[in-house]
């Protein structure tokens, strides 16, 4: 799965409290970002053991493929504890030390309000990491050598379960299908024909894939696109380039 970097660092790095939140949430903006030639990394806080369907093992498995499915550079299984993601000081710095290695300008995470608790946590912890990976004094290290202090520039919070108002809406037209490929990598957490005595769970039904993409058809309609995803801003964006963030066609 590993692909050598430029040594520069990756452009988006993306934290999932479980495996597959990413794909669900953000795998066509990902895909966007690849298309422009840029590297992508990500990163799943839990190994999803606590999940109804499926073993850490599978699941890993499935992680693995989603990440060929994707082209990400790397993706990275942190082991924080599914049902236990508790904000400590040890978790805090094991995803500084993740942020540091990947060097990214653009971060996505958990929104901060959500109906699994993991997903509430995840947000706090790594938006907290986010800032405190700039802090000098703050000492990490990855593979016995001390890590350089970096700080993302952006960051963004994906959308999951709870139908929040976007601050911002990527159009996803050209790369939403593809996206599916990295979705349905992970088989044992969906509904699939033919396997009735599967247990019931809130994404193991058969609307619940048909359900995301009619989500992002009525994202992409807000934007006059086809596909669209959309994120929470945690800060007011810059604009720069004024048409090329409000070009006339």
């Amino acid at each position: 799965m590993q692909i050598e970097s430029d040594g520069r660092g990756v452009y988006a790095l993306a934290f999932g409290a479980h495996p597959d939140d990413v794909e669900l949430s953000c795998g066509a903006t990902l895909l966007n970002i690849i298309g422009e030639g840029r590297q992508v990394a990500v990163c799943d806080l839990t190994r999803g053991e606590m999940g109804t369907l499926g073993t850490p093992e599978s699941r890993r498995r499935e992680a693995e493929a989603a990440a060929r499915a994707m082209g990400y550079l790397e993706r990275v299984q942190l082991d924080l504890g599914d049902s236990k993601l508790f904000y400590t000081e040890e978790n805090l710095h094991a995803v500084v030390s993740v942020i540091r290695r990947f060097r990214p300008a653009a971060l996505f995470c958990n929104p901060p309000d959500e109906r699994h608790p993991d997903h509430v946590k995840a947000s706090k912890l790594v938006s907290d990491a986010c800032y405190y990976a700039g802090l000098r004094q703050l000492k990490t290290t990855f593979e016995g050598k001390e890590q350089e202090a970096h700080r993302p520039r952006h960051l963004f919070h994906y959308i999951q379960y709870r139908d929040l108002p976007p601050d911002m809406i990527v159009d996803v037209s050209r790369t939403f299908e593809a996206s599916r490929r990295g979705v349905l990598a992970f088989a044992s957490q969906f509904w699939q024909e033919g396997d009735p005595d599967a247990p019931a769970t809130m994404i193991k039904r058969k609307e619940f894939l048909s359900g995301l993409e009619a989500r992002a058809r009525a994202l992409g309609e807000q934007i006059g696109a086809l596909y669209g995803e959309g994120f929470l801003l945690s800060a007011v964006p810059a604009v720069h380039s004024f048409t090329a963030c409000f070009p006339d066609h």
